[in-house]
């Protein structure tokens, strides 16, 4: 079948590498895509959330299968436009509806749907300007720190973790009056959980479900978890602390609900849910649905799936996902990141990068890289994944750190610490 993975960063470039190996991939499009993905296929000059142009490639290059990277083309509704379109209802979309995409779209939707479904989150409440005075009232009732999170999308700069009371309130009205744009509109504020993150990442046809491996990212641009939030720093494949008797719990507790709650509201979902969890005193709290893979655990989830990937996408779409086996690589696996100088503030474009044809124990992944006059060159904040594999994660974390230093361009920056707070 011919396929088009939509995107541009170190996401979509590990979705080509695993769905290039299938049998069933006759043609590989990207779009618009990276200098990593155009040696796989072949990259299409077309905007993800521009669905005529989109719609209008799928019928042009007979499109079988479709998958969205990001996040924005699923909230502004492209598996909808598909589904309404006679000439494109039958191409395979992976993502969820609209109204399945408002879990990662609105936070406060999130949070009556996992109350609506007893999933076990941070107690909550939302707030609009109108209603600033009872939202500082709410600030008083809580411990620090305090948590504000813009309702909608924000490009991942929404959640302030803030310390002190007054500059809490001083936020909220901040981002009430638009500090985040439309997307803070709406402020949910929710008590802080204090305990050690982790991602675990669901495939569902709506009704079935494959768990996949679970994963820990590092979002902070400093060592030891300090400085400003990245896009992620690096990531660590699985996660050791999360042993069975923890997953059990996350499944029954968590995996189970969001997917029984899907069905009853009669949510067309047919893609992948990202949940960002927080292990507290040994129990399971969800953080945030996300209704994509994530960026950077993508790149050690997805090389560590044994199963054919675009078998498990077609079930997927099929409703057909209880028919498959998941086989799991049972190697650790680690990427670490790295970046432009300056990232995640303002950083130079254009540097050449050197060393790649010098990698050979990591899966280079590209994120922020173009073509120009025949070299690689950075093109983003967060430029290169180097993804490896090894017994545990302190060995595949050792490979990927021996690759880091035979890469090269002008103020490359990487996290020394990747899984840190693992041992």
């Amino acid at each position: 079948m011919n396929i088009l993975i939509l995107g541009s960063g170190g996401r979509e470039h590990t979705f080509a590498y695993k769905i290039a190996q299938s049998l069933k991939c006759k043609k590989l499009y990207v779009a618009p895509g990276n200098a990593g993905t155009s040696e796989i296929a072949e990259n299409l000059e077309v905007n993800p959330i521009d669905f005529a142009a989109v719609a209008n490639t799928a019928l042009e290059k007979d499109i079988n299968m479709i998958v969205v990277g990001p996040e924005d083309p699923l909230v502004k509704g492209i598996v909808d436009y598909f589904k309404k379109d006679e000439r494109l209802k039958d191409i395979q979309i992976i993502g969820p509806s609209g109204r399945g995409a408002l879990l990662e779209g609105s936070k406060e939707r999130a949070k009556e749907f996992m109350a609506m479904y007893d999933i076990p989150t941070a107690a909550y409440e939302s707030f609009s300007f109108e209603s600033l005075g009872a939202g500082k009232k709410f600030l008083e009732t809580l411990k620090p720190p305090y948590v504000l999170k813009a309702d909608g999308l924000a490009a991942g700069k929404g959640v302030l973790i803030i310390d002190d009371l007054e500059e809490a309130k001083k936020e909220l009205e901040n981002m009430l009056s638009g500090k985040f744009g439309a997307a803070s509109k709406k402020v949910v504020i929710e008590e802080f959980l204090d305990g050690i993150e982790l991602s675990v990442f669901v495939l569902t046809d709506g009704k079935n479900y494959k768990i996949l491996p679970t994963a820990k990212d590092y979002k902070r641009i400093g060592e030891g978890d300090t400085g400003l939030n990245t896009g992620g720093m690096g990531a660590v494949s699985p996660v050791p602390f999360a042993d069975a008797d923890f997953m059990n719990k996350i499944e029954e507790r968590i995996v189970k609900p969001t997917v029984i709650g899907l069905k009853e509201e009669a949510i067309d979902y047919k893609g992948f849910i990202f949940i960002g969890l927080i292990k507290v005193n040994g129990e399971p709290y969800v953080i945030e649905y996300n209704v994509r893979m994530g960026d950077p655990e993508t790149e050690v989830v997805l090389p560590r799936i044994k199963t054919d990937l675009v078998d498990l996408l077609e079930k997927t779409w099929e409703s057909k996902l209880d028919e498959i086996e998941l086989e799991v690589d049972k190697r650790a696996a680690t990427t670490v990141m790295l970046v432009s100088g300056g990232y995640p503030e303002s950083y130079e474009k254009g540097k050449t990068i050197s060393g790649l044809k010098e990698i050979d124990n990591s899966i280079v992944f590209h994120a922020g890289t173009k073509l120009k006059d025949g070299n690689i060159v950075t093109s983003g904040g967060r430029v290169i994944a180097l993804t490896s594999f090894g017994e545990n994660y302190k060995e595949a974390l050792k490979k990927s750190y021996q690759s880091a230093e035979k890469l090269q361009f002008d103020k490359m920056y990487f996290r020394k610490d990747i899984g840190f707070d693992l041992s």
